[in-house]
């Protein structure tokens, strides 16, 4: 009996504990099990890429954009749309047949559309003499007077020698030994480097992102182009007037101890050094797998840019303070103190020497088989490359020291009269007379020429784009002068 009352409670109690379970631990039992969560997806964006023409300012269809591991052709617009994870800043890299590759970093941050300017490379003025054979003659950009003036900036000093110009913007060293890297847009200083202790008498020269120059001081200076920091430097002992001339790496110049010299820019040593005997001052030119230079003892080198190697030497009437010029199978050498020009084969013959009867210290500039050179007499003489031949002369009313310039058929030069003069390259005529001048005339790129006053750097462009202009005088300023720094 005691067992069935037993037996009976218990089956009591668990009826009880069912029935006395509470809501919410029932509303437990029954949930079904909380599914994974999904993958997490990356935030990606659509950005907007234009790209245009930063010498003509016109938009490009077809150009390779790459961003972010994705890419896309530009439309007839000259738009690239391309979606992407979300990453900033973003690698931005385009290419155009024609035109220079180019890579941008975009900061994404405050909207997602950036504009990407390539150039054409045959539009560039990126060293001394404009190429490697030195002629001075811009054959493809295409711009004739009358100009109007668009931008002018203070050099703070003199300016010996012309701006070199690439991708939208131009390099320029003043005689103290400052170096200005300026906008050809808008012509703000972009940045200032001041060398120390030493002045400069040469041009810079553009070696993809690096720029390269010498020093009064017998330094090699390398400097970033991007912000101007200075990534290195080397010291040859004795003061540097050539302007730099890169080829495969290699920096060839001569120095007032009469050496030569090949410095490799990868490996900062030198790949040969060679005593020629007399001060140097001459620039390097290379054409045909020969570098030619010239000395204070009349000496005409043509030397092998692998080893130093002397192929041929010819001789002139007094010392070689200018460039020689390479153009057509002849080397044009100019004298100084021998008051002429000569021609040579560039096996080492002598064609012909034309004498001016005062100093050359201009180095020549050749185009379409005629040859440009000034003088200390004032005058700026057109000569035949084959003959010697006098075609025209135009006085200039000052000595000329600097270069002569050839641009679209105009031969330009720069005078102590304070005045650069441009001459139609055929006819002589006069075509433009700008009142701000002295040593060097004329640089620039397929956006706007670049005149060089004693000590402003002014830029310049057509009033009208087509050939055949009247004589003009530039002197009215149809924009207002912009001189700042930043």
């Amino acid at each position: 009996m005691a067992a069935a009352l037993l037996a009976l409670a218990l089956l009591a109690a668990c009826g009880g504990s069912r029935h006395a379970a509470p809501p919410a631990t029932r509303a437990l039992l029954r949930r079904p099990p909380t599914p994974a969560p999904p993958p997490v997806a990356h935030k990606r964006a659509l950005l907007v890429v234009t790209v245009i023409d930063g010498d003509r300012w016109t938009r490009l269809p077809g150009a390779f954009v790459r961003l972010w591991g994705r890419s896309a052709r530009t439309d007839r617009h000259g738009v690239a749309e391309i979606r992407v994870p979300w990453r900033r800043p973003l690698p931005v890299s385009v290419s155009v047949r024609g035109y220079g590759a180019r890579t941008v970093y975009a900061d994404f941050r405050t909207h997602r559309k950036v504009t990407v300017r390539v150039y054409r490379p045959e539009l560039q003025w990126p060293l001394y003499g404009v190429n490697g054979t030195r002629t001075q003659s811009q054959d493809f950009i295409r711009m004739r007077p009358p100009f109007h003036i668009v931008w002018a900036v203070p050099m703070g000093g003199l300016i010996e020698f012309p701006a070199v110009v690439s991708d939208g913007v131009a390099y320029i060293g003043n005689y103290s030994g400052t170096v200005r890297a300026i906008s050809m847009l808008r012509g703000t200083v972009l940045w200032r480097h001041d060398t120390a202790r030493t002045k400069m008498a040469s041009s810079p020269a553009v070696v993809g992102r690096e720029l390269v120059y010498h020093g009064m001081n017998g330094d090699v200076f390398v400097l970033d182009r991007a912000t101007g920091r200075l990534l290195w430097h080397d010291d040859v002992g004795s003061p540097i007037e050539s302007s730099p001339i890169v080829v495969g790496g290699i920096d060839y110049f001569g120095a007032w101890n009469g050496r030569m010299y090949a410095l490799d820019l990868r490996t900062r040593r030198l790949r040969w050094s060679r005593e020629l005997g007399a001060k140097i001052t001459s620039s390097a030119s290379i054409a045909g797998g020969l570098l030619y230079i010239g000395d204070y003892a009349g000496r005409l080198w043509a030397l092998s840019p692998r080893t130093g190697a002397t192929r041929w030497v010819g001789r002139v009437n007094g010392r070689i303070y200018g460039t020689p010029a390479v153009a057509g199978g002849r080397v044009f050498a100019p004298s100084s103190t021998g008051g002429s020009l000569t021609a040579f084969t560039t096996g080492g013959r002598e064609l012909w020497r034309f004498t001016a009867g005062s100093y050359v210290y201009s180095s020549p500039a050749v185009s379409g088989g005629r040859v440009f050179v000034g003088s200390y007499n004032g005058v700026f003489y057109a000569l035949s490359a084959a003959s010697g031949r006098v075609l025209w002369e135009v006085g200039t009313g000052g000595a000329i020291s600097g270069a002569a310039v050839v641009v679209d058929g105009v031969a330009y030069a720069g005078s102590f009269a304070h005045r650069i003069v441009g001459v139609d390259a055929l006819s002589g005529r006069v075509l433009v007379r700008f009142p701000h001048g002295q040593y060097v005339p004329v640089s620039g790129d397929g956006m706007q020429l670049l005149f060089h006053g004693y000590s402003t750097l002014f830029a310049v462009q057509p009033l009208v784009r087509h050939h055949e202009q009247p004589v003009t005088r530039v002197t009215a300023i149809h924009r207002p002068l912009r001189h700042r720094e930043r």
